[in-house]
């Protein structure tokens, strides 16, 4: 596997991520300063004048037509590009079906918050932004606690590992965390991808940690549990509790940045009411607005947090040589780029490069 290959994976990958959504913006700029947005709101009082069920259809629309703008883009990224550097196992009509349940899935938590706001927004005005923000936190904490029990049992087989010394390693290794397992999990990863991954999700009694069979299957005892514990490296060091807090300091000022400009901007686009259905998609511009200003901030956190889960990964197993060496191998299966380019590494990475974490590993003592 060549630094070629993986550097023209992530820049096309790259390239079409940015193209993609700097033409949404450019569509949805459009749709409002042409009229579109006021025209359709006006067909579709045709069919209702119940305000909750024109913002469904309303949104709904709006999705499927930006579906089939951006469907080309979307199989060229996420099948045609996966297929051509030999990382997918899905089907043409697997891809599709996983499509389709993750926009059901979605839909099914989107569609009530999107309620849940135009409600708040009507009933608090100016204000909407400080309960929504406060919902969305409440939102986040159950969604956090539903995920590994109802939401990925939806896309993946979980199942208890049927290794036994490594489950214990594991339990081990979360014991010296402070951290009570009972249970270790693997998915069927491979059904999709042959990318390998772990992952510690779930608060409270749903905690999990999950293991991708693709890791199972061609990685060491001994390398899988530096990774968990790198994972368990955000445990020890409270990481769960700082993002929650973390995240909902920057939830509540993007909520408060976008009410604010979207006040203020209200009328340049020639609406008279923020609460107007047809002006809703003046306050997505500014979400993404806000988003990508706020985004850099929160990653530069983010590389902070990896760096320690990377000490402590090391200073729980002492097996330095065994987690540098699954760092590589993994960046190479799941075709990384080791060395992106720094401006697009601090902007768009929440893990610090492979280069510069290998580089911090041999630095520890």
């Amino acid at each position: 596997m060549t630094i070629n290959k993986s550097k023209r994976y992530n820049n096309i990958k790259l390239a079409f991520g940015i193209g993609k959504g700097v033409l949404s913006f450019i569509l949805i700029l459009l749709f409002v300063l042409l009229g579109y947005s006021s025209e359709l709101l006006a067909e579709l009082k045709s069919v209702t004048e119940n305000n909750y069920l024109l913002l469904l259809l309303f949104t709904i629309v709006i999705g499927v037509v930006s579906s089939i703008i951006f469907a080309p883009v979307n199989y060229y990224v996420d099948f045609y590009l996966e297929h051509k550097y030999d990382l997918s196992n899905q089907t043409f009509w697997k891809w599709i079906t996983e499509n389709f349940k993750e926009t059901l899935v979605g839909s099914v938590i989107g569609l009530p918050i999107l309620i849940l706001f135009f409600w708040v927004l009507n009933l608090f005005g100016q204000l909407w932004w400080l309960p929504f923000a406060l919902a969305m936190f409440v939102i986040s904490v159950v969604l956090a606690k539903l995920v590994p029990v109802i939401i990925l049992p939806i896309f993946y087989k979980i199942t208890p590992i049927d290794n036994e010394e490594l489950k214990a390693r594991i339990v081990r290794l979360a014991d010296n965390a402070g951290m009570k397992v009972e249970n270790v999990f693997k998915f069927d990863m491979s059904k999709n991808t042959k990318k390998a991954n772990a992952a510690f999700t779930g608060l409270g009694k749903t905690k999990r940690i999950i293991l991708g069979d693709t890791l199972l299957e061609n990685y060491s005892e001994d390398e899988i549990e530096t990774v968990i514990a790198h994972e368990l490296g955000h445990y020890k060091h409270n990481h769960i509790v700082k993002n929650i807090i973390i995240s909902t300091i920057f939830s509540f000022a993007t909520f408060f940045l976008i009410a604010q400009f979207y006040s203020i901007s209200i009328n340049w686009f020639g609406f008279e009411s923020i609460q107007q259905i047809d002006a809703l998609p003046v306050l997505v511009l500014w979400s993404m607005l806000v988003g990508l200003v706020l985004t850099p901030i929160t990653n530069v956190i983010s590389r902070k947090f990896e760096y320690e889960a990377d000490e402590y990964a090391i200073s729980s197993t002492r097996k330095k040589d065994d987690f540098i060496n699954t760092l590589n191998k993994l960046t190479d299966q799941n075709l990384g780029d080791k060395e992106p380019h720094p401006l697009i590494e601090w902007f768009f990475y929440s893990h610090p490069s492979i280069n510069k974490r290998i580089t911090y590993i041999n630095s520890l003592t």
